[in-house]
C-alpha cells in the first residue's frame, strides 16, 4: 500500500484516523499498532512476520541490556538485525557474485543455481536501523528500554515512516511513544505538510519518471548527448521529489497522530559542496551513520588517513544500504571520492571561487553520481556517461521526444516547478502568507493543491515510489 493510492487516501487513511480519535487516549497505540501491521501486511503478506520478529528480539534485547547483562543484549541484537537485513537482502547479491568468481576461475558453481532467492520485505533497511538504534541508545544509556510491548512495537512498525523512512530513532519520540497530544493546530499543520507531499509525488515526481524512464530504458541507448543529460536531471528531480515527497507526507502523518518526526531533507540541490549535499539530503539516514558507525569507528579523531579510511567505510556501506548491487556501491564511494577529496584541501580552493560555480561543482558530481545509482547495471552506467561525455547525435529526433509525452506543455511547467521548489522559496511563501487576513488563500491553496493531486491519483497507473526497493 502506498500513500499516493486511492485505498489509502479514501478509505484506510480516513477509517484509521476516525477510529484513533474515538477510543480512549490509552488505546490509541492499539489502534495505531493494528493499523500498521495490517497497512504492511495489505502488501508484503506473510513477510511481516520478519519485522515482528525484529520487534520482539530488540524489545527483549533492550530489557536485556538495562537489566545488566548489556553486552549479550547488544550482540544479540546486532546479530540478529545484520543476519536478518543480510540474508533477506544480500543473499541473491552474494550467491550471483560468487558464481560469477566460481566461472571466472573455471570452477563448476551450476549448483548455486538451486538455491533458492530471497524475497526482499520493503522497508527492511529503514525498521532494521531503527530497532538497531534503539538497543544502542540503551545500551549507551541514553534511553531506558520500553518494557510495554504495545507502545514499542508501536513505534516500530508506525505505518507513516515504515517502508520508506525517514529513520526515526526512538530517543527522538520516546516520550511521545508513551504520552501525546493531538491538536487542531498540530492536525491542520500535518494536513497541510502531508498535501505538499503528496502534490511532490503525484504533480512533479511522476511526470520526470516518465522522462526518465524513456531515457534511460526505453530508447534502447540510441539517444544523443542532449537526451542523456535532459534524462539524467529529469531522474534527479524525479528521486528528490519522490523521496522527500514521501518524507513529508511521513512527517505529516505523524503530526496527525500526535508525533514529531525530525526532517530528511533540506533542499539538498541548492549546496555548494558535497558535504553539504550529504548534510541536506536523506538527513536521517546520514546522522544515523555518523552516530552509529563514523563516530564508533574513530571519526575524525585519529589522524587524518584514519578518518579517511572511515569516510570510506561509512560510503561504501551508505551504497550498499541503498541496494545490493556494484552501481550502488560504487555510487556510494564516489560520494565518497569527493568528500575526501574535498577534506585533504579542495573545499578551501572551492570556498574562494564564485558561488556560482560552487553550486555547479556540487550538481555536476550530484547528476553524474545520479547515473551509476540508477543505470540497471554498471555496463549501462558507462554506456550512459559515455553518451553524456562524448558527443552524439543519437537517432531520437526533437518529434520522437514530444511523441512520447501527452502534453509535452506539462512537462516544461512542471519543470519550472520543480527548479523553483528546489529552492527554499516555499518558507519564503508560507511566512507572507501567515498573515491572519491571508490565512484563507493559504489553506484554499492546499485544499486546491490535495483535490488536484487526488484526480492524479486517480488517473495514473504509475506511480511507484523509488525507496521502497530499499
Amino acid at each position: 500500500m502506498v500513500f499516493s493510492s486511492a485505498y489509502f487516501l479514501l478509505l484506510f487513511f480516513p477509517l484509521t484516523i476516525l477510529l484513533y480519535f474515538i477510543v480512549p487516549k490509552k488505546f490509541r497505540n492499539l489502534v495505531l499498532l493494528i493499523a500498521s501491521i495490517y497497512f504492511y501486511t495489505y502488501g508484503e503478506e506473510l513477510l511481516v512476520l520478519v519485522m515482528i520478529f525484529s520487534t520482539l528480539v530488540d524489545y527483549k534485547c533492550g530489557i536485556l541490556i538495562e537489566e545488566g547483562k548489556r553486552k549479550l543484549g547488544l550482540r544479540i541484537s546486532l546479530l540478529t538485525n545484520l543476519l536478518t537485513l543480510g540474508i533477506f537482502k544480500y543473499f541473491n547479491f552474494a550467491i550471483d557474485n560468487l558464481y560469477t568468481l566460481l566461472d571466472s576461475l573455471q570452477i563448476d558453481g551450476e549448483s548455486l543455481h538451486s538455491l533458492p532467492e530471497i524475497i526482499l520485505p520493503l522497508g527492511i533497511s529503514f525498521y532494521v536501523f531503527q530497532t538497531m538504534s534503539y538497543t544502542i541508545d540503551v545500551y549507551r544509556g541514553d534511553v531506558k528500554a520500553n518494557r510495554n510491548l504495545i507502545e514499542f512495537a508501536t513505534y516500530v512498525t508506525m505505518f507513516p515512516q515504515l517502508v520508506a523512512g525517514p529513520i526515526v530513532r526512538y530517543i527522538d519520540i520516546h516520550k511521545e511513544v508513551s504520552d501525546r497530544e493531538v491538536t487542531l493546530i498540530g492536525f491542520a499543520k500535518g494536513l497541510e505538510r502531508f498535501a505538499i507531499g503528496l502534490a511532490k509525488k503525484m504533480l512533479i515526481a511522476n511526470t520526470f519518471a516518465s522522462a526518465a524512464d524513456i531515457i534511460f530504458t526505453e530508447s534502447g541507448g540510441g539517444f544523443s548527448t542532449y537526451y542523456a543529460w535532459f534524462g539524467v536531471i529529469a531522474y534527479s528531480f524525479q528521486i528528490y521529489y519522490d523521496f522527500s515527497g514521501y518524507s513529508d507526507m511521513a512527517i505529516g502523518l505523524g503530526k496527525m497522530f500526535g508525533f514529531n518526526f525530525l526532517e530528511n531533507f533540506n533542499y539538498p540541490y541548492i549546496s555548494k559542496s558535497i558535504q553539504e549535499f550529504w548534510r541536506r539530503w536523506h538527513i536521517s539516514l546520514s546522522t544515523w551513520f555518523r552516530d552509529y558507525l563514523y563516530i564508533p569507528l574513530g571519526g575524525n579523531r585519529k589522524g587524518k588517513y584514519r578518518t579517511y579510511f572511515n569516510l570510506f567505510v561509512v560510503f561504501f556501506i551508505t551504497g550498499l544500504w541503498h541496494g545490493a548491487a556494484w552501481n550502488f556501491i560504487i555510487w556510494g564511494l564516489f560520494h565518497g571520492l569527493f568528500i575526501i577529496i574535498e577534506r585533504i584541501g579542495f573545499k578551501k580552493i572551492l570556498e574562494k571561487i564564485w558561488i556560482p560555480f560552487q553550486h555547479l561543482y556540487a550538481l555536476f558530481i550530484v547528476l553524474v553520481g545520479w547515473v551509476l545509482f540508477r543505470a540497471d547495471n554498471w555496463d549501462s552506467a558507462l554506456s550512459y556517461l559515455k553518451t553524456m561525455f562524448v558527443y552524439t547525435e543519437g537517432n531520437q529526433t526533437v518529434n520522437d521526444f514530444i511523441a512520447y509525452f501527452n502534453n509535452i506543455n506539462e512537462l516544461a511547467f512542471t519543470s519550472v516547478l520543480a527548479i523553483l521548489f528546489s529552492t527554499p522559496i516555499y518558507p519564503y511563501i508560507e511566512s507572507k502568507l501567515k498573515n491572519p487576513n491571508l490565512l484563507i488563500i493559504r489553506y484554499s491553496c492546499i485544499i486546491i493543491m490535495l483535490v488536484i493531486s487526488i484526480i492524479y491519483v486517480a488517473a495514473d497507473s504509475y506511480n511507484p515510489f523509488i525507496y521502497f526497493r530499499f
